[in-house]
C-alpha cells in the first residue's frame, strides 16, 4: 500500500489531510524498520519543520485504528510502529538495526488450546514477535 492510499483512507474516515499528517504517513509507510514516535517525529520534521510531536502520536493512533500500521513491542519497552502486514502475520525484528520481516505459518494452535484449557481463558488472538539479528547485522 502506498502513502497516497493511506492518506485516502484517512480522508475517507473523516481525517483532515494536512502537510504535517502527510509527512508522518510518508515517513512510516516508507520505513523498512519499526520506528518509535520520536524517530517518526525526527524524520518527518525534515519534510515539515512545523510538525509537532502531538500530531505524530495522533496520526500514529489513527493509522493503527485503520489497521494500516501495527504496534511493535520491543524488549527495551519502547513502542514502535511498522506498516501492517497482510492477513495474520508475525514479526521478526533485528535488535541492532530495527529491520522488520513478516512471516506466516505458525503452529501455535495446540499450545493456545492447552493454555486456554489450563487457565480457563478464552483466547481470541495472539501476537508473535521474535527478536534477533538480521543477516546484515550478523556479518558486521
Amino acid at each position: 500500500m502506498t502513502a497516497e492510499l493511506w492518506l485516502t483512507q484517512l480522508h475517507e474516515n473523516g481525517y483532515r489531510l494536512t502537510d504535517a499528517r502527510r509527512a508522518v504517513v510518508e515517513t512510516v509507510e516508507r520505513s523498512a524498520r519499526a520506528l518509535t514516535p520520536v524517530e517518526v517525529y525526527d524524520m518527518a520534521r525534515r519534510k515539515y519543520r512545523a510538525l509537532g510531536l502531538v500530531t505524530v502520536y495522533r496520526t500514529l493512533e489513527k493509522l493503527e485504528e485503520l489497521h494500516l500500521i501495527q504496534r511493535v513491542h520491543q524488549p527495551m519497552g519502547c513502542q514502535a510502529f511498522i506498516s501492517a502486514g497482510h492477513g495474520h502475520q508475525h514479526l521478526l525484528l533485528c535488535q541492532n538495526c530495527g529491520q522488520v520481516e513478516f512471516f506466516e505459518g505458525d503452529d501455535l494452535d495446540r499450545l493456545i488450546k492447552a493454555i486456554a484449557q489450563k487457565t480457563g481463558y478464552q483466547i481470541n488472538e495472539h501476537w508473535l514477535q521474535l527478536f534477533g539479528l538480521c543477516t546484515n547485522c550478523r556479518t558486521i
